[in-house]
């Protein structure tokens, strides 16, 4: 087995390991409570949340060009490739390798890609806003607080660096090319990689001249998909017993995926483990969280594997996975 089914096959242990251990003999009493008819509604929720991705990629590629059961392939297998490659840097790579398959441009697949993160950052934001009036008109202990506090500087600190980027981004350009120069790349290859990023930003501005009916859509579409998302957390922690406010499993949810994204590992498999656990524990007791997360993550990560390495091996094969995971060791 080589070295990066290794890492995968131990960060999928490391994020079992990780609440068996938290719960104790009470994990399993919970586990075997837990009604399966929820399950599959969690599980259904998810398969939606893909179709209405699907609406929105054909929504910014064009309905005519890219068919929903072919856009929701690409969506599914993209989301495989996140999943199982280091800070998902995959996903990118995987929506432009098979649009470019219907005839879409690398540049314009990889622009896609990134108003559909620019549409999910603008989603969060306004969650955030709902979760902070939540919290005014409800009282508030010093660790949910702090949880808040913290989720709003690390959210608004994003949103200035990437207006900073976008408005000095021609300096940033210059750099990178004294930078790349000072390395000793040929110059050949130099104005390769600038041809490419210029490519790159004209197609995101082509993205965002796009009719507001259109941008609108897209972001109705993004805040479904995350409602739906993040309410598997709250929907699990309802059928083992414990009430939590939906606003603090959206905390929860987002403190640990943003830790298992700056991990670098497979999908955050053990470090958003870890930092769940750490946040939700101190709410919801030890054998519920252990429990909670055991569910949370088989729905929304270890679902994701199961149901999208097929997907990936029909619509983009083997050599695309190689090369994923060669790209990340240069």
């Amino acid at each position: 087995m080589s070295r990066r089914w290794w890492l995968l096959a131990g960060a999928l242990l490391m994020a079992a390991l990780v609440p068996i251990l938290l719960g104790g003999s009470g994990l399993f009493e919970r586990l075997r409570s837990f009604s399966p008819g929820l399950l599959l509604t969690m599980l259904g929720m998810i398969v939606f949340g893909w179709y209405l991705n699907a609406l929105r990629l054909r929504l910014l590629i064009g309905r005519r060009r890219l068919g929903q059961h072919r856009a929701l392939g690409i969506v599914i297998a993209t989301e495989f490739a996140i999943c199982a490659t280091p800070g998902g840097a995959g996903g990118p790579l995987t929506m432009m390798a098979l649009l470019l398959r219907h005839g879409v441009p690398p540049a314009k697949g990889t622009a896609t890609y990134a108003v559909e993160q620019l549409t999910d950052l603008l989603f969060f934001a306004c969650a955030l806003v709902g979760v902070l009036i939540y919290a005014v008109t409800h009282s508030l202990n010093s660790y949910i607080a702090s949880l808040l506090g913290f989720s709003a500087a690390l959210l608004i600190g994003l949103m200035v660096l990437l207006a900073l980027l976008g408005r000095f981004h021609r300096q940033v350009f210059l750099i990178n090319g004294w930078l790349v120069g000072r390395l000793g790349v040929k110059r050949t290859r130099r104005r390769s990689w600038a041809r490419k990023v210029l490519s790159f930003r004209n197609a995101l501005l082509e993205c965002f001249r796009l009719p507001r009916s259109i941008l609108l859509g897209v972001f109705i579409l993004t805040t479904l998909h995350w409602l739906l998302r993040y309410s598997v957390l709250y929907l699990t922690l309802l059928g083992l017993g414990s009430s939590l406010a939906w606003a603090w499993t959206f905390i929860v949810q987002l403190l640990a995926l943003t830790a298992g994204q700056l991990s670098l590992l497979p999908g955050g498999a053990g470090s958003a483990e870890l930092a769940s656990a750490a946040l939700l524990a101190p709410l919801v007791g030890k054998s519920t969280a252990a429990a909670g997360i055991l569910i949370w993550r088989f729905v929304t990560y270890y679902f994701y594997l199961i149901a999208g390495a097929p997907l990936f091996l029909h619509l983009a094969g083997r050599p695309l996975f190689d090369r994923l995971a060669k790209a990340r060791n240069v």
